[in-house]
């Protein structure tokens, strides 16, 4: 059936109105307990969309000031069957956040979401939303997008071009869902108001006093999410596409592992566990995501999109050994608990396609300084270091007859797809598969990157820039779009650049391991 609801892109434009009213001034996270009009709390961030099921998905807002957070829910756009949904008191313990799952939908049910804060008998302006079920009957595709890398490098909402306008662009592709891959803010990256390019020309940024610096504490890194909610094109993409999200390592600082203490005289807190257990707090508040849905009330977790369609959103960073050269027998960067985990939930998933969003690139090389900050270690030869446990993961798959699985990934800075193949391979027998790379979103462009031989990639397609830290106004911002037909079963992936045009495509088919 075609799709006949709202676009996207019309309903950028109403999250653009309804968040007219909204206090966005300042910036950062906000007053704990700000003074409004007629004592009325504010919803400061406008709302955010995470996590879709069959029946629902979650819903995230921020206020003010002590507050319960209502969202009224319909599926007519006059709102005539609509239900009220009273989610939790949102209070500065939270920094103003809160989210409640909506749930009871029927599949592939478009979904119109009103949401406002009550504070004794006052309450705030209405802000408007929606997004669409999973798996309905007489949908006949399967629409996400994915990439990640958020205002890193130095280029942040910049108001000479619209803010960051990739998430516009991405809204016009009509997304069912939204797989941010990782590095959501870059908490290490401070910005300026302005920096002169190369070529002459000035870049601004928006720029808030949480930004102004590296954060090290809670409300530092509270801010590094306001922040990006400043955007209007990101703002209004928010209300209306769910996000699926995990984190990286700019999300506390670059190249982070456990156990770490940090040589840089930027920071006076040099504790990386400590500065990761605020940024990980700071994520869970200012993301649309429940961290009792996940696995270990963490980030890695499974979410079902229909029979079509299972999402394994993993962790590669707080269960990873030290970086290092890469060279020991065995290392670890998933953990064994998680690595158990995904190699019994893709097996035993009877959808059609797995998808696994990994926060990093598996067969690039991806340094930190002279040791390995991603999975591969550049070096010939059988699997060593980080490469054995993804080697057990891999054979484990094989083994134990998974098919159909695909592999999305960003943080590199570039697009590309990569296929994998034992006949190249070093490693033991695994099921070819793809890795598609897409990012950044609105970051420093850079790459590419050398391969790794282990697990016999191939470069069948990538779009660098031509010189490191390139600009957004220099293109090179990239996303993907995978579509699956629920006829045909097909999963065709896009590659796409900053204003949506399609620079590669692939259609596969189900159950071929062929090329």
């Amino acid at each position: 059936m075609p799709r006949t609801h709202l676009s996207r892109r019309s309903a950028l434009s109403l999250g653009a109105t309804g968040t007219a009213g909204v206090l966005l001034a300042g910036g950062g996270a906000g007053p704990a307990l700000a003074q409004g009009r007629n004592n009325r709390p504010v919803l400061t961030h406008g709302i955010q969309l995470g996590d879709p099921r069959v029946d629902g998905a979650v819903v995230w807002t921020r206020a003010d000031r002590p507050a319960r957070m209502v969202v009224e829910v319909a599926t007519r756009p006059d709102f005539r069957d609509a239900r009220t949904v009273r989610g939790p008191q949102l209070t500065p313990a939270g920094d103003g956040t809160g989210r409640v799952r909506i749930t009871g939908l029927d599949a592939g049910q478009e979904v119109y979401l009103r949401v406002h804060a009550e504070s004794g008998r006052y309450s705030s302006e209405v802000l408007e939303g929606g997004f669409r079920t999973a798996g309905g009957a007489d949908d006949d595709t399967i629409r996400f997008v994915f990439s990640g890398d958020v205002a890193g490098q130095g280029w942040g909402i910049n108001p000479d071009i619209g803010g960051m306008p990739i998430f516009a662009a991405m809204a016009d592709r009509d997304p069912d869902f939204f797989l941010h891959l990782g590095d959501a803010v870059y908490a290490d990256g401070p910005l300026q108001e302005s920096v002169v390019l190369p070529d002459g020309r000035t870049w601004r940024n928006v720029v808030t006093e949480e930004k102004a610096a590296v954060a090290q504490t809670l409300a530092e890194y509270r801010g590094q999410y306001a922040y990006n909610l400043l955007d209007d094109a990101l703002r209004g993409f928010a209300a209306r596409v769910p996000q699926i999200v995990q984190w990286d390592d700019h999300e506390v600082v670059n190249n982070w592992y456990p156990g770490e203490i940090l040589d840089d005289d930027r920071y006076t807190e040099t504790d990386v566990d400590r500065l990761a257990r605020r940024a990980h707090r700071a994520f869970h508040e200012w993301m649309p995501i429940v961290p009792a849905e996940a696995v270990d009330g963490r980030i890695y977790r499974k979410l079902s999109y229909g029979p079509d369609l299972d999402v394994f959103v993993i962790d590669m960073r707080p269960y990873r050994d030290a970086n290092s050269g890469g060279t020991a027998a065995f290392e670890r960067v998933l953990g064994e608990a998680q690595a158990r985990w995904l190699v019994d939930g893709v097996s035993a998933s009877t959808a059609t396609w797995k998808v696994i969003a990994s926060d990093m690139p598996l067969g690039v090389v991806v340094r930190d300084g002279q040791d390995i900050e991603a999975v591969a270690n550049g070096l010939p030869g059988a699997p060593r270091g980080r490469e054995a446990e993804l080697d057990e993961v891999l054979h484990g798959l094989h083994r134990r007859g998974a098919r159909n699985v695909v592999w999305v990934t960003a943080d590199v800075h570039y697009t590309a797809a990569h296929h994998y193949s034992p006949e190249r391979a070093s490693s033991r027998e695994f099921t070819p598969f793809w890795e598609f790379v897409s990012g950044p979103l609105h970051a420093g462009a850079f790459g590419p990157n050398a391969l790794d031989p282990t697990f016999g990639p191939e470069v069948v397609f990538q779009n660098a820039p031509p010189v490191a830290n390139t600009s957004p106004l220099d293109g090179f911002q990239h996303f993907g779009e995978i579509e699956i037909d629920r006829q045909s079963k097909e999963l065709t992936v896009f590659l796409r650049d900053a204003n949506g045009d399609s620079l590669w495509t692939r259609t596969l088919t189900p159950e071929d391991r062929s090329r």
